[in-house]
Order: structure tokens, then C-alpha cells, then sequence
């Protein structure tokens, strides 16, 4: 592994960052903030100083209310951060943005808040979250304006929205064009990778053209039981009906995991990927700050992750300007399986208003700040360019920076992606995410993990 200043220098940057859509916050605790009713009188106090936050605060009916919002993405703390001062700037809303704790679960996080009386006005929290919470603490959304650019987006409960889609996030296998083309000497392109011989195929040619291990595998529970094996749930038939469906068969056991195709093909395909794992000496050792590095310095070529790693990439060197983009997370031979053609994308996080412990005014500024988001030309930029993500409303047409996302965009737009996003219950991604560990350990075999699938499944009836 080099030992440059460059891998260095990004180690250092990337250790507050821990990228997920399970896991929570940042890997380091946030900084002390200051309650939200503190920092609104420091506005006032400063604007009364320039005058310039109070013409700021002239623009919205509900200037100097202060709400929080409960941010479970670590990866884009600091730019929410950013963007939340924006919209005060532009409303007179003071929004405050809370940090989950590290690997923290945003359901668990959540309810403990509302435990003790401090729910977040508004939390970004996972599907399977709000569709556990929503209708007994989320306000009803269903007649926003917004739901009209994005109502096949939306997560519905009983016909009802309490959910905002906050973003379509992807995944599969990123690669790195530069690695790839400087290791072998000629183009690649990604297209050529349909199944799993020709991905098997392209790593035997990088081993051999001296690159030993093109493939990153990162270890996190979230990571191999959230990202990973969900892919045997999403690609049941490449929609989330489909996944309650196999699902539920696991589940009143009339199907056996071991005896589940798409779990054998994954299962293939994760071989093939420890067999030329960069980690592979400790696997469980792996650094997830780290995994990234080794595509950026070229001493790997792939890495299965999902759009939300962009900013883990970018620390690390890399520039909107490098062609890094998506493989699908192949699956078996069938170059023309749904799994083989096209990647996964659908809207994943979701943004809940509070309807408990938050005043009529701060539900008001939440909803605001959601129009804010859809509507405003601040709003749609900072969504796309500032936190780099995926917006769900079809009337935000900022094209994204980064290349991760305009891969998505552009394989959305040309029918290379299946939409499904399946929703297992909220200790899932930790429980089997420890089993797939044990499996890329090597300290169990197929057998034995498929058995502590099953006992999962069964567990929950």
C-alpha cells in the first residue's frame, strides 16, 4: 500500500466522515451547539448590529421561530450545516441540524429523543423508520403542493404521506475509469461487465497486469448486511413489492434463504469479490476512511458502495472531473437479468415532521423549509450541488457535479436502473450484517450463514 502525503493528509480529513444510509452521524461527536432559542436571539442580537440578517428575516412570516432537524446522513453534516444557513439567511427560520452519534441506528435515535421530549422538529430518517413511526408521530403530508413533482417517490401509509423523499441515493460496484485504463493500457467500458464471468474476467486481467487486489470491500455491518446482501431482496424482480414478497416468504419459512437463486448468485459474486479483496489479509480489519484512498491512488479499481461515498471520494483526491461511475452488483450470467443490466436507485431517505412536540409554528417553519428545498433556486442547488445528492422532485433539474450522480442520472434516464428499495426491519442491516462479517471473516461457510439467515427471518414472526 503507498504511503504518500496525499493518503496521509486524506486519512486526517476523512476521519470525522462515515458514510451510510443505516448507519448514523459522523464518526466523531459533533460540536457543542448552543440550544436552538440561544442561537435565534444570537441572530437577533447580530442583526440588530448590520441590519443585514433582519432584511433577511423580513422575507418569511414565521422569522426568528427556531427548529432543529435530525440529520442521520454523517456524510453531509457540515454541508447541511452550510445549507441551513442559507436558509436562515434567506427566511429569518433559524434551523438548528443535529448529529446522530456514530454507527447510532436513526430509529433508535429518534425514539429515544422522543422519549425523553426532545424530538427534532423535523428527522431524516430511513424508509423502514417512517414507515415504523410515521403515522403515530409524523405530520400528514399528503396535501403539499411538493407531492405532485415526486408522488411516485413517496413513501405512503394506509394512503397517506408523512414523508418527505428526501433523495434517490444508488448503488452497486463504483469504478474507477483511471485505474482500470492505467493498469491495463487500453479503454474500458463499464458496459462490457454484464455478469459475473465478465467481472471475474476483468479482475483475473488487472491481477495479472499487476494490480493484486483491484476490489475494496469495506467491513461495516451496515455496509455487507444493508447494501450487500440486500440485493438478493431488490433484485427479486427489481421492485419493492417484490421484495415484501421474498421477504415475507423467509419470513413464514416457505423459503429457505439456501434455497433462494438470488442469494446463491450474491453469494457467488461475494466469493469472486473476497478472492481479490484489497483487504483480504484482515478483512475485518478494514478501514472504511481508507477504502477509498486505494481507488483514488489507482492500487484498486472497485469498490461495491452507492452514490452517498462521493464525498468519502472526494476527500481522498478525487475530482468532479474523474470518470468514476457504476457497475452493476452483478449477479449470475444472464447478461440480460435485470441484475446484470442496470443498478439499483430509488428514494431512500426520508424527511418526517414531527406532529407530537413541535408547535403549530415550528411545523409550519418545517414545512417551509421543505417548500424551501422543492421550490426555492437556493434550495434545489443546495440539494444537488451542496449535498451532493439526488433530488426526488422531477421539477428540480440542476444536474448534479459529482460523477456518481450523474452516472444515476444518466442510467435513470436511459432505463438502466430498477427502483426497488426494500424495507427489512430496523435491526436487520446489524444482525445479518454481523453474519455476512463471520462469512468474509471466514469464519463461517454458505451453509452456515444461510442457517443464521434463516433463524433471522424466522425470528421474526
Amino acid at each position: 500500500m503507498k504511503k504518500s502525503i496525499n493518503k496521509m493528509a486524506a486519512l486526517l480529513m476523512t476521519a470525522a466522515m462515515v458514510s451510510s444510509l443505516a448507519a448514523c452521524g459522523s464518526s466523531t461527536a459533533p460540536e457543542t451547539q448552543a440550544p436552538a432559542d440561544t442561537k435565534a436571539a444570537e441572530a437577533t442580537t447580530a442583526a440588530a448590529a448590520d441590519g443585514e440578517t433582519k432584511a433577511a428575516a423580513d422575507t418569511s412570516d414565521l422569522a426568528g421561530q427556531s427548529i432543529t432537524i435530525l440529520n442521520s446522513k454523517g456524510e453531509i453534516q457540515t454541508a447541511l450545516e452550510e445549507l441551513a444557513g442559507t436558509f436562515t439567511e434567506e427566511t429569518g427560520i433559524n434551523l438548528e441540524v443535529l448529529a446522530c452519534g456514530a454507527g447510532e441506528v436513526p430509529y433508535t435515535k429518534v425514539t429515544s429523543m422522543y422519549s425523553s421530549g426532545t424530538a427534532p422538529t423535523m428527522a431524516i430518517l430511513d424508509t423502514t423508520d417512517v414507515i415504523a413511526l410515521g403515522a403515530e408521530y409524523g405530520l400528514d403530508l399528503t396535501d403539499q403542493d411538493w407531492n405532485q413533482y415526486c408522488d411516485s417517490m413517496t413513501t405512503k401509509i394506509d394512503g397517506k404521506v408523512y414523508s418527505f423523499p428526501f433523495c434517490v441515493e444508488g448503488r452497486g460496484i463504483i469504478y474507477s475509469k483511471k485505474s482500470i485504463e492505467d493498469a491495463l493500457g487500453k479503454d474500458f467500458d463499464p458496459a462490457s461487465i454484464n455478469s459475473l464471468d465478465s467481472f471475474k474476467a476483468i479482475c483475473e486481467e488487472l491481477r495479472a497486469a499487476g494490480m493484486e487486489n483491484p476490489v475494496v470491500l469495506s467491513k461495516e455491518d451496515w455496509s455487507l448486511g444493508a447494501h450487500q446482501l440486500g440485493y438478493i431482496y431488490d433484485t427479486y424482480d427489481g421492485t419493492t413489492a417484490g421484495a415484501d414478497k421474498i421477504m415475507a416468504a423467509l419470513k413464514d419459512g416457505s423459503q429457505k434463504v439456501e434455497d433462494y437463486d438470488r442469494f446463491n448468485q450474491f453469494m457467488d459474486t461475494m466469493d469472486v469479490i473476497l478472492e481479490y479483496n484489497y483487504n483480504k489479509e484482515d478483512p475485518l480489519g478494514a478501514i472504511y476512511d481508507e477504502d477509498p484512498i486505494h481507488l483514488v491512488e489507482g492500487d484498486a479499481a472497485f469498490w461495491p458502495n452507492g452514490n452517498w461515498a462521493w464525498p468519502n471520494l472526494e476527500t481522498a483526491g478525487a475530482e468532479t472531473s474523474d470518470e468514476y461511475g457504476f457497475i452493476p452488483f452483478v449477479l449470475g450470467n444472464d447478461s440480460s437479468d435485470i441484475a446484470n443490466t442496470s443498478m439499483q436507485a430509488s428514494p431512500t431517505k426520508q424527511l418526517m415532521v414531527d406532529a407530537k412536540q413541535s408547535t403549530e409554528e415550528q411545523q409550519k417553519a418545517a414545512l417551509e423549509f421543505i417548500d424551501w428545498l422543492v421550490n426555492s433556486e437556493s434550495g434545489q442547488k443546495g440539494l444537488v450541488e451542496k449535498l451532493a445528492l439526488i433530488p426526488a422532485c422531477s421539477n428540480n433539474t440542476v444536474a448534479p457535479k459529482d460523477p456518481l450522480s450523474r452516472d444515476i442520472v444518466a442510467k435513470m434516464a436511459s432505463g438502466n436502473t430498477y427502483s426497488s428499495s426494500f424495507v427489512a426491519p430496523s435491526d436487520h442491516w446489524s444482525v445479518v450484517g454481523a453474519v455476512m462479517q463471520k462469512y468474509v471473516a471466514g469464519q463461517t461457510d454458505r451453509a452456515g450463514a444461510a442457517s443464521e439467515i434463516d433463524a433471522y427471518w424466522q425470528s421474526q414472526k
